[in-house]
């Protein structure tokens, strides 16, 4: 989500979207009951740790993130804020997690540094209007470099002529920030203003690395406006997962089905609900199988997180469908793992990012996730780690 506008201005802006037909999922129903191996995924609280609030660090307001990884060269982790230049240029941080068996114990940061444009500058803030701001998102870590692959929104604007175009990208960041080069994406996550394409604040916010760094997966947080409207609280909805390789190459692109809202909006709140996919993790041992988060919020309910165990194995193909709406997609199966209203966490907040942690004594994964405080006095900075059998 984005740091400089509060989830009010997000969901206003959601008011503004299409009203197509929804897609038809076949076999696979949001929420469906298709268990995605003979392998069931269950997930258990370590531990929590919340960040101060706009804590200073070595110059600059932590807080906004949107993205975690861990780095195997280093041991350190990795998180990306979504400051888009309004506080600081936009940036990552790097730091020590002490996570064991029994809790997240510590929380030590180790260093920032802005991304960096091909010219060796910093993003402007959309402020200026140029065209080159950017909406960080989410950031992975090359398993064959450790250099940073980190996803951004673009920008769709609000209305034709009311501001410059900017489209997602991901792109490859050194260690220090330094501009290595970018994705090429599929052409149907490419921002158009003829209704098609993401919606806005909609677009990537979720990739991850799989077959051993050979295979990079996104996914756009909601549906295409070709492919339907967002969830309601009778529907959910079909968002696009790509699979694709280093190079750029599709490899498949397949529907996950996102649920409906969960509650009812407060009738005198003006917001509208918010829901998406703010991240998507690949399980190191099967290149066709993810965690996938959806995140909701809902006014007068607050957030709903919930954590699934998806596959594309047996999905419908996608990348030559133009649009979902109406279309018999066989979707990707998935299973409820953790509902974190379940978990015994001392709050549920705006959890957007995930990655492995190490195996534990017993066996099981540690799972790190991260909320998004949107730099806001309501919200928090939390640190979660799962384990994960």
């Amino acid at each position: 989500m984005r740091s400089s506008l509060t989830r009010r201005a997000l969901a206003a802006a959601l008011l503004l979207t299409s009203t197509l037909a929804p897609a038809v999922a076949v076999a696979a129903q949001p929420g469906g009951e298709g268990r995605p191996s003979e392998r069931a995924v269950h997930a258990r609280l370590l531990g929590e740790k919340i960040v101060p609030h706009k804590l200073d660090f070595q110059g600059t307001t932590v807080g906004g993130f949107s993205g975690v990884d861990r780095n195997r060269c280093t041991g350190e982790y990795v998180f990306i804020s979504d400051d888009r230049s309004y506080l600081q240029p936009a940036r990552f941080y790097t730091a020590r997690l002490d996570v064991d068996a029994a809790g997240v114990h510590s929380v030590d940061f180790t260093g920032t540094h802005p991304f960096l444009q091909p010219d060796g500058s910093v993003y402007p803030s959309p402020s200026v209007g140029d065209g080159k701001a950017v909406d960080p998102e989410e950031i992975r870590v090359d398993p064959r470099s450790c250099d940073y692959w980190w996803a951004q929104e673009g920008d769709r604007p609000k209305a034709a002529g009311a501001g410059p175009v900017i489209q997602p990208s991901v792109q490859f960041a050194g260690p220090t920030g330094a501009y290595r080069g970018q994705l090429r994406l599929p052409s149907n996550y490419e921002i158009t203003m003829d209704e098609r394409g993401p919606r806005r604040n909609q677009a990537i916010e979720a990739i991850t690395f799989g077959s051993r760094g050979r295979v990079v997966t996104s996914a756009v947080e909601g549906p295409l406006l070709q492919d339907g409207p967002v969830p309601d609280l009778e529907h959910g909805a079909l968002v696009r997962v790509t699979q694709q390789t280093r190079g750029g190459r599709v490899l498949g692109q397949y529907a996950y089905p996102l649920e409906k809202i969960f509650a009812p909006s407060d009738p005198t709140s003006p917001w509208a609900p918010d829901t998406g996919v703010p991240s998507i993790l690949a399980f190191p041992d099967d290149p066709e199988r993810y965690l996938v988060l959806e995140r909701t919020w809902v006014a007068g309910s607050g957030y709903k997180i919930r954590l699934f165990d998806a596959t594309t194995r047996g999905a419908t193909d996608v990348r030559a469908t133009d649009s979902l709406a109406g279309q018999p997609v066989r979707a990707m199966r998935k299973t409820l793992v953790a509902d974190f209203h379940t978990l015994g966490l001392s709050t549920v907040d705006n959890t957007e990012g995930m990655t492995w942690g190490p195996v534990l004594p017993s066996g099981e994964r540690s799972l790190i996730l991260v909320s998004d405080d949107n730099f806001d006095t309501e919200a928090v900075t939390q640190i979660v780690a799962l384990a994960v059998r």
